[in-house]
């Protein structure tokens, strides 16, 4: 388990501490932050009177508070208006770990899990910050030729916030973990790295003639991992907002 300062590190408490396989946890800020950088996908979960949701969404992390939207149409969403405690996670599969027995197959992997209080952001500039923010962190400077987002759009619209109170990491990036006595067992064991590709680009067939892809998307090479790529957008994106 990494050892780091209160500075950079989570509070730990019995809410975020790693409890199983300790030694693969960690709770400082960079950590957490580098594993929640390098996703677009996050699961969200709550209870609201009672009945515990979890939500798949996009999410995008402004220093120490992480965002998310969806529609202001949703009952579950209209719930967070006085605030309510949720959990975040996030995860990355990296590899599929055969061993010699079925106890001890395992995967390869990254993740986060943060807490805080989710609100909705009432505030008009953080909210227009917002629905800038969740196109120009992932697009870096997308915004800026895009058509402008209108009153209706904005008012359909609910973005959720949540400082981080909490937060752990945790990380498994190694080989086979047989029992020494497996070790000769005549089966074929191993790891199979996983990772996440970008492919082609398929531009949309009314893109004018002539109009290139922006440079802006360099950063979605075709054949790079989504995670560097990720990792990149969000370094310019701290970048120009700094």
């Amino acid at each position: 388990m990494t050892v780091t300062s209160p500075s950079t590190a989570y509070p730990v408490s019995p809410r975020n501490r790693v409890k199983r396989v300790h030694e693969r946890g960690s709770y400082d800020r960079t950590s957490v932050h580098a594993i929640l950088d390098a996703a677009m996908l996050c699961h969200v979960s709550y209870v609201l009177d009672g009945q515990p949701y979890c939500t798949p969404t996009l999410h995008w992390r402004e220093g120490e508070t992480l965002y998310w939207h969806g529609s202001s149409a949703s009952r579950m969403l209209r719930h967070l208006t006085q605030g309510v405690a949720a959990c975040l996670t996030v995860s990355h599969l990296d590899g599929l770990v055969l061993a010699r027995s079925g106890f001890n197959h395992s995967a390869n992997y990254r993740s986060a899990m943060c807490f805080g209080t989710a609100r909705i952001v009432e505030d008009p500039a953080e909210k227009a910050e917002a629905l800038r923010a969740v196109v120009d962190r992932f697009y870096p400077e997308r915004t800026a030729s895009l058509r402008p987002i209108t009153p209706q759009e904005a008012k359909a619209t609910t973005v959720i916030g949540m400082r981080i109170e909490e937060a752990s990491a945790k990380v498994r990036a190694k080989g086979v973990a047989d029992d020494p006595e497996d070790i000769g067992h005549p089966v074929w064991a191993g790891v199979l790295p996983v990772r996440t590709l970008i492919g082609a680009a398929q531009p949309c067939p009314h893109v004018p003639e002539g109009l290139a892809r922006p440079e802006m998307l360099a950063a979605y090479a075709e054949g790079r991992a989504l995670d560097e790529a990720l990792l990149e957008t969000q370094r310019r994106y701290e970048e120009a907002v700094s």
